[in-house]
C-alpha cells in the first residue's frame, strides 16, 4: 500500500470524505481494518466531525450486525472461530448496501451488542437525509468471495493501518474487560483474533486511503 495516500489526521479524513462527497446524494464509506484496529472509535470520531459540518447528513452501518446467531454458528460448528469471514452475512449486507445506495427511502439495519454478543435487528435508521454513509467492518476489502462483491458498493475505501503489536495489546485488554483471565485473554487474541488481522492485512484490495 505504499502508493497509497496515507494520512494521520481526523481533520484530513474528514475533509477528504466531504470533499469527496459533494454533489452525491449518496455516498458509500468502507472503513475496514483488523480486529482491535480501531474501527468503532475512528468510525464514532468520523461521524462526530462530518456531523458538526453536515449536521444530520452522516450516519454509522457497523458489519458486526450481520454476524451470525449463535444459534446459527453452533449448527455450523463455527461458534470457536466467531469473528471470521465465515461467520458474517455478508450476502445480507451486501443487499441492504445495494437498498442504501438507492437512496429512495429508509432503510432498518441491524446493530451488535457486544455485552450481549449477539445482533439486534432493526438497531438503526439509515434515512435519507443520511447522504454520507460510514460502513465500518474488518472485511470490506477482503479480496475472496464473496467479499469481493461489495467492493463497488463503495464510493471510498479507507482502510486502518495499526502495528501488530498494538494489536496484540488491544485484543488482550478487549479479552479481559470480558472476564477472561490474563491466560484466556493471550489466547483468544493470539490464536482466534490476529489471525483474523494477518488475513485482512494480506488478502485486502488496496484502498483509497490510508489511515495511520
Amino acid at each position: 500500500m505504499s502508493s497509497v495516500p496515507h494520512v494521520d489526521s481526523l481533520d484530513e479524513v474528514t475533509r477528504r470524505v466531504i470533499d469527496a462527497a459533494d454533489g452525491h446524494d449518496r455516498f458509500l464509506v468502507a472503513l475496514a481494518g483488523s480486529p482491535g484496529a480501531g474501527k468503532s472509535h475512528r468510525s464514532e470520531q468520523l461521524f462526530q466531525a462530518i456531523d458538526e459540518a453536515l449536521p444530520g447528513q452522516v450516519v454509522v452501518v457497523p458489519m458486526d450486525g450481520y454476524h451470525y446467531d449463535n444459534a446459527v454458528l453452533e449448527l455450523q460448528g463455527l461458534v470457536p472461530v466467531k469473528g471470521a469471514p465465515e461467520t458474517f452475512d455478508c450476502d445480507g449486507l451486501k443487499h441492504d448496501l445495494e437498498r442504501i445506495r438507492r437512496s429512495d427511502r429508509s432503510i432498518a439495519v441491524p446493530v451488535f451488542d457486544r455485552p450481549l454478543d449477539l445482533a439486534r435487528a432493526g438497531g438503526r435508521l439509515v434515512s435519507l437525509e443520511h447522504r454520507i454513509v460510514i460502513v465500518e467492518g474488518n472485511y470490506l476489502l477482503l479480496d475472496q468471495g464473496p467479499w469481493r462483491a461489495l467492493h463497488d458498493l463503495f464510493d471510498l475505501r479507507v482502510m486502518l493501518d495499526v502495528d501488530d503489536a498494538i494489536l496484540e495489546q488491544r485484543l488482550i485488554e478487549r479479552w479481559l474487560a470480558m472476564g477472561q483471565d490474563a491466560e484466556g485473554a493471550r489466547r483468544k487474541a493470539l490464536d482466534k483474533d490476529m489471525p483474523n488481522a494477518r488475513l485482512v492485512k494480506t488478502t485486502s484490495i488496496p484502498p483509497d486511503l490510508v489511515w495511520r
